[in-house]
């Protein structure tokens, strides 16, 4: 085996973050304390990022000797970093379960405001998935299991009112038949 290879690692993510369509963070988790000490080095470093990619309809960047996956939906941008010999399709499966996790968290309002509203869950999931660096998980629906999300647990006052009148239609519906 070629002695200048790495070692291989379970910490193959180095970073995650969400920002808006200016550009601005919303959520950044920084994995590799060496990598981006400071906040003002994470803050270049994602300026940086941004400035590659916003406008570009790849799903894939090199910067920095990073290797960088990301996906934009409606005013967000999601980015996953992994180190320039990391595998892009382990990146792309992280990218794709936070993607699709938030996704079915947010009700499919993958935008800014839900999820500045939803931020507690945003980093459940986060979490959920990438612990230290490491992968922990990559299927969406486990991920949501493991933090107790279900649809149909919601409160009634974050149900809408089409939601409301058909659990009770079927309530009123058991209980004639009961």
């Amino acid at each position: 085996m070629d002695s200048t290879s790495p070692e291989p690692s379970l910490y193959t993510v180095k970073a995650v973050f969400i920002l808006d369509n200016d550009g601005n963070r919303l959520l950044s988790k920084y994995y590799d304390p060496e990598l981006y000490p400071s906040m003002k080095e994470q803050k270049t470093f994602e300026r940086n990022v941004f400035n590659k990619t916003h406008k570009a309809d790849n799903e894939i960047a090199f910067l920095e000797g990073m290797t960088i996956v990301y996906k934009s939906s409606i005013d967000l941008f999601f980015y996953v970093v992994g180190s320039a010999q990391e595998n892009e399709l382990m990146l792309m499966s992280v990218l794709n379960c936070l993607f699709d996790s938030l996704s079915h968290i947010l009700r499919k309002n993958v935008e800014r405001r839900c999820l500045l509203e939803n931020m507690e869950g945003v980093f459940l999931v986060v979490d959920e998935i990438i612990d230290g660096g490491v992968i922990l998980e990559s299927d969406p629906q486990q991920v949501l299991q493991k933090v107790n999300y279900r649809a149909d647990e919601n409160p009634l006052t974050e149900q809408s009112v089409a939601q409301v009148l058909q659990s009770a239609k079927e309530q009123i519906k058991w209980s004639i038949l009961k």
